[in-house]
This record gives C-alpha cells, sequence and structure tokens, in this order.
C-alpha cells in the first residue's frame, strides 16, 4: 500500500506539473473506445500528457472489462474510481471490489486489470508516472 505522505507529495507534484502546462483542450471531452484486444465497454481519453506524467479518465461501462495488462513505460500508476463501482486485480491476488475514491497503487510492470461490476457507467481517474527518458 502507498503511504498517505506519499501520495500526498505525488498528487501536489501532479499539481504543479498541470498547473505548468496545458491538459485536455478546451470543449467537451471525446472519449475514444480501447482496442478491443484490450477489453471490452472501456473508453479514455488523456486529461494531460507530457514526458513525465500521464493522466487519463476513463469510462467503463456496466459489465465492461480492461484486460489484465501491465504498463512497461512506467515507474507507478494509481487507480482512482470516481464513480460507479469498479472491481480491481492485481495479479496473483484476487480481485478486490473498491469504494468510490478508494486509490490504488500499482509499480510499473504489475499485472493488473479491472471491470465494472454495477449497472451505471464507473469513471476512473488514472495517474501514470512515466520512466524517465534516456
Amino acid at each position: 500500500m502507498i503511504s498517505i505522505s506519499v501520495f500526498l507529495v505525488s498528487v501536489v507534484w501532479i499539481s504543479s506539473v498541470v498547473a505548468q502546462s496545458p491538459g485536455a483542450k478546451p470543449g467537451p471531452l471525446v472519449l475514444n473506445p480501447i482496442a478491443a484486444s484490450s477489453g471490452t465497454g472501456v473508453s479514455n481519453v488523456a486529461l494531460l500528457d507530457r514526458p513525465e506524467v500521464r493522466v487519463l479518465r476513463v469510462d467503463v461501462q456496466p459489465g465492461g472489462v480492461r484486460n489484465v495488462h501491465t504498463h512497461d513505460d512506467t515507474l507507478f500508476h494509481l487507480f482512482i474510481p470516481v464513480s460507479g463501482g469498479a472491481q480491481f486485480e492485481v495479479e496473483p491476488d484476487k480481485p478486490v471490489d473498491l469504494a468510490t475514491w478508494q486509490a490504488q497503487f500499482i509499480k510499473g510492470g504489475t499485472r493488473h486489470g479491472f471491470k465494472n461490476t454495477g449497472t451505471t457507467t464507473a469513471t476512473v481517474i488514472e495517474v501514470f508516472v512515466k520512466k524517465p527518458l534516456p
């Protein structure tokens, strides 16, 4: 588990990055469906994408699934459900049901996936801290 101080430092750092650079373009967000090989009923949009950090909004339809996968280009990322029901899995552990705002910390390269077990669209914010470029 991530300590609250590390989480708060990450949020402050990300906030300073966001304050220093433009994020998503003005106007309505356009969510794009992920590839069928990656899951079903999942769409996302980048709110911010810089060499050091990426922030995504992810919408998961009821019954939608994001297949187990890794992010080998990240040091870690945060998975934060902000509405709806989400079941989160980090291999080799069993899936766990997450409450709204129950943030998860995932080290880069860790196999994980998620699905919406609720009856309404679930929205998740994912914050990826990228590995430094060589």
